[in-house]
């Protein structure tokens, strides 16, 4: 029996998110006339109790003290992870004190306390709690006593059949609706047949395993029916006319279709890692090296649990990298959202009234509202990201709803789009062969009862399945423990031909049920396996609980009896769990054995499993609606232009941007922020292939669901045209290059969307196949509807039909990558470049959304040929380096284009579209000038608009010529000195506003959401820099000459110092550390914390230590904290430390989580007993920005030769804020040295955020020790020690950028 401990902590909220609360109360008409404090506390199981020099431990681990009291008064609230669930924080904060010693520890877990001023009533209780906890993931308790249940186990137990050979196909029924199995009709007949067969009944576990393996989620089989169109049998399934595109044209394609991912062509680069063979020294490997690409959804899980479910959605898609081929490397990701209208407090806008009478539509109780879902669900997926250690550089977001043809119309059922990029070398991209007597293991995390039959119920309208079977599927993510699993892939795949994985799988839907028979079966194997060897990390699961569930972070792959012992070394060593579950076998059959109880729960042929239950058809009949024609003339322009700015899907991105790390792994070269105002307007996002080479990676987005309200072969073609115009930017050379992901959501089965569907697959198969592009990949997701009944009346809302487009691409060289950001350079022309040719197709466009009026035509594609021309044109520019600036026309149309461009650069222009509208006024039979202008400022017709030099009009008109385009290219105008923008037609001024009034409208949205999300003070602060010219601009001025390179002598000797490039469990910044210092002349060795603990490396053996940043156990017990403990209760290692600091022949440098691990070393470093510990940021979030410091005259020795100088560079933390509470006089000493501050535009020392990102004191962002030969920092300027890593760096400098110099001096220093 485990003892329980409870223990107080610090407080939860801080007094802004009191404050919040009490404004959701004053909603609920609660009595805010309250106080409210909240404490954490802490329950600890243990094995035994626990010393008393333990509990010491203990209490500082968690910052906390011995409680008094137990018992809860009538005046408190206990909010505790949900019981019969184990928290991530929990998993993460035993992990730390395991490893600081306390073995006895078993599972830590942690609640908020809240208690308020007065008593409450029963009512305002239940209102309370309504407030305080999510019942998706979190319990209350009115008894801190109860507590204890959070620790309660269940009895071991077994499984159950049904009886089909008595009951027949009926009890499957049952089962079907009592398990919420999803299997259709056909389905069902399928396992009453083969059972019969069998002579024996089912069990609970190979029913479950069924549904989840044939489920619409996991199978596609709507995209393989047949399908009936109109009476009309349709030559090819969707999934044929997909195929199509790639039989087409395979060129550049490597794996289409059979792997967790698709991998395109790359090419023979250098890539830079750890060698195993050499003691873990980075060394770089000329290898080829292709390309992954795959995008996901998670649409259901995020509707029920916005954070969880889009975290784990994100998590899933990077597992399905790093299992691709025999293992690859995750490298930058991107996500997107489509919900309904927001409806933001004190912001509704116009367009979001649902009538006269009626605020809002409603929704089902136990699906989150779009608000929620934007305000947690973004910061799920960046959270993900930013742990795991993966940038992401793209995403789009959509907001729809509205009623259409009698049918209300949006995405209750929100979408969560999850992709990304990665690298695998060639010799790992095909799977091996699984041999009889393989061994069959599950790599990462533990089982836990969670995501249980999420694959069938994503496979349901929203609001179709029961409530308690929706809190079921709710997942729960640990981003850390994937970042460990992955290092494991990522040093197998680092042995080459060694490589001891022969196969594998990530664990996704239907858990390890669907995945170990996916990794079978493809090697057309069968095997057997030991229920009872699945780790678990909750007990008294039954069989189908433990095979079934969808507990994340988990890998399931096939290695070779002789090598477990390889595998098992790397294992223990980045300290990621495995076990040997099972072993292949060459008889088809799958087998799981439970010990326990001596039986069998599964015992069937995969044959069966995953055999072909009939094929499904689908019926349906064309719907044409009438839509009338679109009348633009009585629209205001000017009252139009700020509605669309003010449009989510148009509207600034900023807040869903900063929150994400965008810099991580140092290879991003194209993020979404543009320019020296970074401005969130990037149309590409690029990367680089290696730190030795300008050859990247690309990927666009394309997504335009309102026009298929019009036509869906309209709206497919359209999202091409969008992904095509997006990466067009970068210089990829050929359109036969981009390859293609397509992700289609519809509501089938409601009527006219099958066949809707179906037209739309087929535009797109079609339009590819012109274009010579193909579509490797994607997914589908074809429940898009939520039913539910309100005071007795049924109530829908249907999803607009979605086709999201990814492209995909290799760079020739990433310098020549094009953005929206004006350059200010006289004698420079805007041409437009319209590929409508003056069609100003209207139907679906932000403008009509933004008035309630949805109708005309849908804009399209016209041409496959004109649209091609377009991409060779841009590309031969981009190649000649013509294009100054250059913004593809989408969303709002081509008056936002001009102001996203400007806001880019705070820069006027001048234009002048009379000969747009000529050729409007030749197409169109109304001859209205103001229903022309409206067409032309705000059709969403293909296009983009360009700045070139004047000098180069001439050839860029010839260009166009020549190709038979003459009639799309347009001159617009110039830019301007007065800031604004000015639209004319001939003599009539149309539009004349001020650019810092537009881009305040077009910022309001984020600004309104990151109020309600963060610290609204911060929210304001940003807000308010928008009417600031100079202070939040980037500027570089260096008190060196950044060519030179004052390394190079001492690289020439030939000696290189040993660096240990350190990190702990979750770190994820090692590599670009690394590679900083190899290149100026380093030996840099890859050091993980085992290491030193095992004694496999000594820090004697190193002349510099880089603490590296990342999330060291997931940052759950204070960044760094939980790494700094580890080392300070272990007195072998306190003492390796102390002396390595002590030595007058060493350097340290600290970053990020490393400058938070040595903070709080800073009792065994002399010379820092006045440093800071580093607290939540100010904004009480994740802050990923390019910010400006200076470098402060100092005794840093890496930072000497750079004193005086001010320059960009990025920060990404959640916990930056320096604080000096620890200390005696608890405010900023006078003695301390401060080695890097934050300035603003002005190069004055700022405490204003976001130019000061986090609240530090005197804007620090790094101190150093009295002697200098140790210094910690806040920012990442590893990331950006090459020019070309920076999203915004001067035009002059050199191949390294200002901050190699640090590493540089890190060299001579040490000489």
């Amino acid at each position: 029996m485990s003892v329980v401990l409870s223990l107080c902590g610090e407080a939860a909220l801080s007094p802004f998110r009191i404050e919040k609360l009490l404004q959701q109360a004053a909603k609920l008409q609660l009595n805010c006339e309250i106080q409210i404090n909240s404490e954490y506390r802490y329950f600890v199981a243990s094995s035994a109790e626990i010393t008393s020099d333990n509990q010491q431990k203990l209490l500082q681990l968690l910052r906390a003290r011995p409680q008094s009291s137990h018992i809860l008064s009538e005046t408190q609230l206990l909010i505790i992870p949900r019981l019969g669930t184990i928290s991530p924080w929990s998993s993460k904060a035993t992990d730390i004190a395991r490893n600081c010693g306390l073995s006895m520890i078993e599972r830590i877990e942690r609640g908020i306390l809240y208690s308020f001023s007065r008593q409450l009533s029963q009512q305002e209780q239940d209102k309370w709690q309504t407030i305080l906890h999510d019942r998706m993931t979190e319990s209350v308790l009115t008894s801190e006593k109860e507590a204890i249940k959070l620790f309660h186990t269940s009895s071991a137990q077994s499984f159950n059949y049904i009886d089909v050979l008595a009951e027949g196909k009926s009890a499957l029924e049952t089962a079907n609706r009592q398990m919420g199995l999803a299997l259709s009709a056909d389905e069902i007949d399928y396992l009453a047949e083969n059972y019969q067969q069998l002579q024996r009944n089912p069990s609970d576990v190979e029913l479950m395993m069924f549904a989840q393996a044939n489920s619409e989620h996991c199978r596609h089989k709507i995209f393989n029916a047949e399908f009936i169109i109109d009476g009309k049998t349709q030559p090819q399934s969707l999934f044929g006319l997909i195929r199509a595109t790639h039989q087409a044209h395979p060129q550049g394609t490597l794996v289409a279709y059979k792997d967790n991912s698709s991998i395109i062509t790359g090419a023979n680069i250098e890539r830079f890692y750890p060698q195993p063979n050499q003691q873990q020294q980075y060394q770089y490997n000329a290898e080829e090296t292709h390309i992954l690409m795959k995008v996901e959804t998670h649409n259901h899980p995020t509707a029920i649990a916005p954070f969880a479910g889009a975290a784990t959605g994100s998590g899933g898609e990077i597992r399905d990298e790093g299992a691709t081929g025999k293992g690859a490397r995750p490298k930058a990701g991107l996500s997107g959202f489509s919900v309904s209208n927001l409806s933001i407090p004190e912001f509704t806008q116009p367009w979001e009234q649902y009538t006269a009478s009626r605020n809002q539509y409603g929704k089902p109780t136990h699906i989150s509202s779009a608000l929620d879902i934007m305000l947690d669900g973004p910061i799920g997926s960046a959270a993900f990201n930013n742990e795991f250690g993966r940038p992401n550089l793209l995403g789009y977001f959509r907001t729809f709803e509205e009623l259409f043809s009698g049918t209300m119309r949006g995405f209750h059922k929100p979408i969560m789009i999850a992709g990304g990029l990665g690298n695998i070398q060639a010799q790992q991209v095909f799977k091996d062969t699984i041999p009889a007597g393989a061994l069959l293991i599950q790599l990462g995390g533990p089982g836990l009862l969670i995501g249980l039959g999420g694959g069938a119920a994503s496979s349901m309208s929203t609001g179709a399945n029961h409530a308690d079977l929706d809190f079921d599927s709710v997942q729960r993510g640990n981003p850390e423990m994937e970042r460990r699993a992955q290092e494991v892939i990522d040093r197998c795949w680092q042995m080459g031909t060694d490589n001891p994985v022969i196969s594998i799988h990530d664990v996704g839907a239907g858990g390890l049920s669907n995945a170990f028979p996916e990794l079978v079966n493809d090697a057309g194997r069968g095997a057997t396996f030991e229920l009872r060897r699945i780790p678990l990390e909750e007990h008294g699961l039954n069989p189908l609980q433990i095979w079934c569930n969808e507990a994340q972070e988990r890998y399931v792959l096939a290695i070779l009896p002789q090598n477990l012992a390889t595998f098992q070394n790397i294992c223990q060593r980045e300290r990621c769990p495995f076990a040997i579950v099972g072993t292949a076998t060459d008889d088809g059959q799958l087998k799981l054995r439970d010990e326990l109880f001596d039986n069998l729960p599964v015992d069937i042929s995969l044959d069966v499993l995953l055999g072909k239950p009939p094929r499904m058809t689908r019926t349906d009949c064309t719907v044409t609606e009438f839509i009338p024609a679109f009348d633009g003339s009585r629209l205001d322009i000017r009252e139009s232009l700020y509605r669309v700015l003010r449009l989510p899907t148009v509207a600034s991105k900023q807040f869903l941007i900063t929150i994400g790390d965008r810099s991580v792994g140092g290879l991003t070269h194209r993020d979404q922020m543009v320019g020296r105002f970074q401005t969130p307007v990037a149309d590409v996002a690029v990367t680089k292939m290696g730190f030795n080479t300008l050859l990247g990676e690309a990927m666009s987005m394309g997504e335009k669901s309102p026009l298929a309200l019009f036509s869906g072969a309209a709206s497919g073609r359209m999202a091409i045209g969008e992904a095509v115009t997006n990466i067009a930017a970068a210089d990829i050379g050929t359109l036969d290059k981009i390859k293609l992901s397509a992700n289609w959501m519809a509501a089938c089965g409601f009527a006219g969307e099958d066949a809707r569907l179906y037209e739309t697959v087929a535009a797109v198969s079609t339009l590819c196949q012109q274009l010579e592009l193909s579509i490797p990949v994607g997914k589908d997701s074809l429940s898009m509807q939520t039913i539910w009944h309100d005071t007795g009346e049924e109530k829908r809302v249907v999803s607009p039909l979605t086709a999201v487009i990814t492209a995909f691409a290799p760079v020739n060289n990433v310098c020549h990558t094009v953005t929206p950001e004006l350059q200010n350079i006289p004698d420079t022309t805007l041409l437009a470049i319209d590929l409508g040719q003056g069609h100003s197709r209207m139907g679906g466009s932000a403008l009509q959304q933004v008035w309630k009026n949805l109708t005309g035509q849908a804009p399209d594609v016209n041409s496959a040929s004109l649209l091609a021309d377009f991409f060779r044109i841009i590309q031969s520019l981009i190649q000649e380096q013509k294009i100054l600036a250059y913004h593809d026309r989408s969303d709002g149309g081509l008056v936002v284009t001009l102001a996203e461009m400007m806001f880019a650069a705070h820069i006027g222009v001048t234009i002048d579209i009379a000969s747009l509208i000529r050729q409007i006024n030749d197409l169109s039979h109304n001859q209205k000038l103001q229903d022309a202008a409206v067409r032309c400022l705000f059709n969403e017709e293909l296009g983009a608009v360009i700045q070139i030099h004047n000098t180069d009009l001439a050839r860029v008109q010839e260009t166009f010529a020549n190709a038979g385009m003459a009639d799309a290219l347009h001159i617009l105008g110039h830019i301007n000195t007065t800031d604004r923008l000015m639209v004319h037609h001939g003599n009539t001024v149309l539009l004349n506003e001020n650019r810092v009034d537009l881009q305040k409208s077009w910022s309001e949205t984020s600004y309104h959401m990151q109020r309600l999300r963060d610290n609204p003070h911060c929210a304001d602060s940003e807000f308010a820099l928008l009417e600031q010219e100079h202070l939040p601009r980037l500027f570089a001025e260096l008190s060196f000459d950044p060519a030179e390179d004052i390394a190079l002598p001492f690289i020439q000797r030939g000696k290189q110092p040993k660096a240990a490039i350190l990190r702990e469990q979750g770190v994820n910044g090692q590599v670009e550390m690394a590679a900083a210092f190899s290149r100026a002349g380093f030996e840099a060795y890859d050091v993980h914390m085992s290491d030193l603990l095992t004694g496999r490396v000594s820090l004697e053996d190193f002349q510099l230590l880089a603490a590296c940043g990342g999330f060291s156990y997931g940052d759950v017990l204070g960044a760094g904290e939980g790494w700094a403990k580890s080392i300070l209760f272990n007195q072998q290692l306190r003492q390796k430390f102390a002396e390595f600091f002590a030595r007058q022949d060493t350097l340290t440098l600290g970053v990020c989580n490393g400058c938070q691990m040595l903070s709080n070393l800073a009792e065994i470093i002399p010379g820092a007993q006045l440093w800071p510990r580093f607290r939540r940021n100010i904004s009480e979030q994740f802050e990923a920005r390019l910010s400006m410091v200076t470098v402060p005259k100092s005794t840093s020795l890496i930072l000497a030769d750079m004193a005086g100088s001010s320059l960009p560079v990025v920060v990404s933390h959640g916990e930056g804020r320096a604080d000096f509470s620890h200390l005696p006089q608890s405010d900023l000493p006078s003695e301390l040295d401060i080695a890097l501050q934050y300035v603003d535009g002005l190069n004055q020392v700022t405490n204003t955020y976001p130019l000061n990102p986090n609240g530090s004191p005197a804007g620090i962002a790094g101190v150093c020790s009295q002697d200098g030969r140790v210094t910690i920092m806040m920012p990442h300027p590893e990331r950006v020690f090459q020019t070309a890593q920076m999203s915004w760096a001067p035009r002059n400098w050199p191949e390294m950028s200002g901050w190699y110099r640090l590493f540089a001096s890190a060299r001579k220093v040490l000489g």
